[in-house]
């Protein structure tokens, strides 16, 4: 982003856009749960908004309904923090076809090297309403699957060309892509940047249409060509689970992993934070006791500490303030990465959150190929509420001691994913410490490699 487009976008006393012609208001986005669940045992409406925390139904799809590689999938509703489930989940094949451009412009498939089919899991986590989360569940598929059909030729080359149409205008045009180690992957990781980009805009621009506003937390895995890629914008989790290993396969973006960027881009723009807020960090908020007295500190240059003597500007609120879980942006927002929120402001205030938080996802690459899988090797993706009451190992425990004994039921990793969400909700049988009880939606995918994962090294 340049600095004058951000300046004109967020910055108080310069030019902003005309505004557009008043036009008819678009419907809200209708509230709904994944396709995948219709005709599941557990249906969810009114009554639940009188739900107990103790009577909470987990949802399945139905046994007759397949997901992709056949993973299972598992939610339960929040305990009354909201009317809503704000959860949303999205999976299916991804059919990536190459772009003939004729007369026409139309989409072929040319022959089999030029046509590749991936699958694709996704988990959305919203905040302030449903409708973010519906429309990512939507909308972020279809812009991956245009992201990846514009370098599908490059995908399926020996080597990413230079030059897309194959034209050599330098005779060291391979040798350059060689030297930065440019290889498919590389496209297939940049089409996932891009399509989260594309689908925050489309969240902004329908949200804006339907005077709706909100957020959401975006987990997607995308199988394709033997390697399956993790995408995170958020604070869900995903991580590989094996006899002997367990592997975190994305990173959590909250205001604390990400303090330094956002103390940054305070110090480069201190107009957003509008006289009210300090950049500066405490190890606790500062009172006026505290006044000309030196105190720990540290700045957005800084991983480690250092003291300075408190000033009167130092006790504003703090721009990321509490520890852990309970660790707020601007006091408003636990995450620092997502879709949506454009119009999210702080409270009584014309602040905005939206250009502290990004869009863009951190991607893993887990070559599956190169892995000598077992027949209980899994993924397990989740929202934050399984990861709230639940540790790496204390999930990798559970899987290890459900699925050897369950191989031949064909519906286990659907019965892991409940019993995974069971294992929230404070049972006597929990590995979970005595009472502890998630009261937020969880979503949960359970996706095996073992088969799948061999089928999938070729288009």
């Amino acid at each position: 982003m340049s600095a004058g487009w951000f300046r004109r976008r967020f910055l108080p006393g310069e030019p902003l856009p005309a505004p557009r012609p008043p036009g008819p208001r678009a419907s809200p986005v209708p509230y709904r749960r994944p396709r995948f669940l219709r005709g599941s045992s557990s249906s969810p409406g009114a009554a639940d908004a009188s739900r107990r925390p103790d009577s909470r139904p987990v949802r399945s799809p139905a046994r007759g309904r397949t997901l992709p590689w056949n993973a299972g999938y598992a939610e339960i509703i929040n305990a009354e923090k909201s009317e809503f489930n704000e959860d949303q989940a999205a999976c299916g094949k991804l059919c990536i076809r190459r772009c003939e451009f004729g007369a026409e412009e139309e989409w072929l498939t040319l022959c089999p090297e030029e046509f590749l089919t991936g699958h694709y899991w996704a988990l959305f986590d919203g905040h302030g309403g449903p409708a973010a989360a519906i429309l990512a569940a939507n909308t972020l598929h279809s812009c991956l699957r245009r992201q990846l059909e514009a370098v599908v030729e490059g995908l399926v080359a020996t080597q990413p060309p230079m030059h897309l149409n194959g034209r050599c205008i330098c005779p060291s045009d391979p040798q350059f892509v060689e030297e930065k180690g440019i290889r498919a992957e590389d496209l297939v990781i940049g089409a996932l940047e891009s399509a989260f980009q594309e689908c925050d805009e489309v969240i902004g621009r329908e949200l804006e249409a339907s005077g709706q506003v909100g957020g959401c937390t975006a987990l997607v895995a995308v199988s394709l060509q033997g390697k399956l890629y993790v995408a995170n914008a958020g604070d869900s989790r995903a991580i590989l689970v094996r006899r002997n290993e367990i592997r975190p396969l994305s990173f959590e973006f909250t205001p604390e992993t990400e303090r330094q960027r956002i103390q940054q881009l305070a110090f480069v723009y201190p107009e957003l934070l509008a006289g009210e807020f300090t950049r500066l960090e405490f190890p606790r908020r500062l009172k006026g006791d505290d006044l000309g007295q030196k105190v720990l500190f540290r700045d957005h240059h800084m991983s480690g500490w250092s003291y300075k003597r408190v000033e009167k500007s130092d006790l504003k609120y703090p721009l990321i303030h509490g520890q852990g879980r309970q660790a707020r942006l601007l006091g408003t927002l636990a995450v620092s990465r997502g879709l949506g929120d454009h119009q999210l402001r702080v409270l009584d205030t014309n602040i905005q959150l939206k250009p502290f938080l990004l869009s863009v996802p951190q991607v893993t690459v887990l070559d599956v190929g190169q892995l000598e899988l077992q027949e209980d090797d899994v993924v397990v993706m989740a929202t934050d509420g399984l990861w709230d009451v639940l540790s790496n190992e204390q999930v990798a425990w559970l899987v290890r001691s459900f699925l050897p004994g369950n191989q031949e039921d064909p519906h286990r990793f659907l019965k892991l994913a409940q019993m995974l969400i069971h294992s929230t909700q404070g049972k006597e049988d929990s590995p979970t410490e005595e009472g502890q009880v998630s009261y937020d939606d969880v979503s949960v995918f359970v996706i095996p490699l073992h088969s799948q994962g061999q089928e999938s090294s070729g288009h």
